[in-house]
């Protein structure tokens, strides 16, 4: 079969088998796809069409193979798919994001107070906290017992704290003060 035979069988009965497609799918996008692929495997299987006296019949017989295989493929994707372990769940980026945002912010108002701190309350946050030295090393630092170090290091956590919190919330001009 040539192609004009071909263009003129596809214009006399494209519509038909549409809707024969649309009647047994249900679905008009998957009957668009439905008649492509019929009339795909009809092109495919053109040189068979010498001995066919009705195309119309042989068509619909056609777009009955090619419904039923894409049936059974979405059967199979399916269960496919049903075999698959369920994904993993994502965190919601926003949130790391907020908290960067809010630990940078909470982190600006400690440096902002930080010199309203005692100095010897000061000296053993900086060197306990920031420089990571042990309770023990902070005494030897400072010259005085491990005891003081952790009296010291709580009143300056609780004092940070406070003086920090009222930063956060006071009101700053626009771009002084907060970050």
């Amino acid at each position: 079969m040539d192609r004009q035979l071909f263009a003129e069988m596809y214009d006399a009965h494209a519509r038909a088998v549409y809707a024969y497609a649309a009647r047994m799918s249900g679905d008009r996008a998957g009957a668009e796809d439905i008649v492509s692929l019929t009339f795909l495997e009809a092109w495919r299987l053109r040189d068979a069409l010498d001995g066919i006296t009705s195309h119309r019949a042989w068509l619909f017989g056609v777009a009955t193979n090619v419904m039923r295989n894409s049936r059974r493929a979405a059967r199979r994707h399916g269960n496919a798919m049903a075999r698959l372990p369920p994904p993993d769940t994502v965190a919601d980026p926003a949130e790391a994001v907020v908290s960067r945002i809010v630990d940078a912010a909470e982190a600006a108002a400690a440096l902002a107070v930080l010199g309203r701190l005692r100095r010897t309350d000061r000296e053993v946050l900086l060197l306990s906290v920031w420089s990571g030295l042990s309770h023990a090393e902070v005494a030897q630092a400072c010259g005085v017992p491990v005891g003081t170090v952790r009296s010291r290091l709580s009143r300056a956590r609780a004092r940070l704290r406070r003086l920090a919190a009222a930063h956060l919330a006071a009101p700053h001009p626009a771009g002084k003060g907060r970050l």
